[in-house]
């Protein structure tokens, strides 16, 4: 244990990943407020278990850990509360082909598309492929194995793709039969 740290030591490693734990607390929670508690109380947990914190690893994923138990630790106590269980993990309908995501989306549009998949597959999805972690990293943030963060990427991946394809009709984008079954 190392008893020599200090608050400088604590913000040269923790304070740079401010912004990423936010926006990644932010898509999660899909609140503002949600997004800024947990992000508070993640680096609160941080600077009192700072002491265990290996210098020289990977701070950025050890906080990404902290702010996922955050949020799961919070929604575990609003649905204590909670007189009814929202149970909208009704299995989805897997899609028979892959529609095509067109090249100029706007942010909005990419955000709106991704607030409508399932948050379990959204966190991966996140962690995947904004963050750029690695499996092992999002499985041990999320802590879930390695071959449930491959599955939930892919199925995330699918259902985004799926969200996508409205708007790429709306821009005149066809599917014709042939590449459908080559999506299949």
């Amino acid at each position: 244990m190392n008893i020599s740290i200090t608050a400088e030591d604590f913000e040269s490693a923790a304070m740079p990943h401010l912004n990423d734990l936010y926006r990644a607390a932010r898509r999660i929670t899909g609140n503002q407020t949600e997004a800024e508690d947990a992000v508070q109380e993640t680096y609160y947990q941080a600077w009192k278990s700072f002491h265990r914190f290996e210098t020289g690893t990977n701070c950025r994923a050890w906080l990404f850990k902290i702010l996922f138990h955050v949020i799961n630790h919070q929604r575990r106590k609003v649905w204590r509360w909670s007189l009814f269980a929202d149970f909208e993990e009704a299995p989805c309908a897997t899609p028979t082909y892959e529609p095509p995501v067109p090249q100029d989306l706007s942010d909005e549009e990419m955000l709106r598309a991704f607030d409508k998949i399932p948050q379990h597959y959204r966190e991966v999805v996140l962690l995947a492929d904004v963050q750029e972690f690695s499996y092992k990293e999002i499985a041990s943030a999320l802590d879930i194995p390695v071959g449930t963060v491959m599955s939930r990427l892919n199925r995330g991946r699918k259902l985004l793709r799926g969200e996508l394809a409205g708007i790429a009709e709306g821009y005149g984008i066809r599917v014709d039969e042939e590449d459908a079954l080559a999506l299949a």
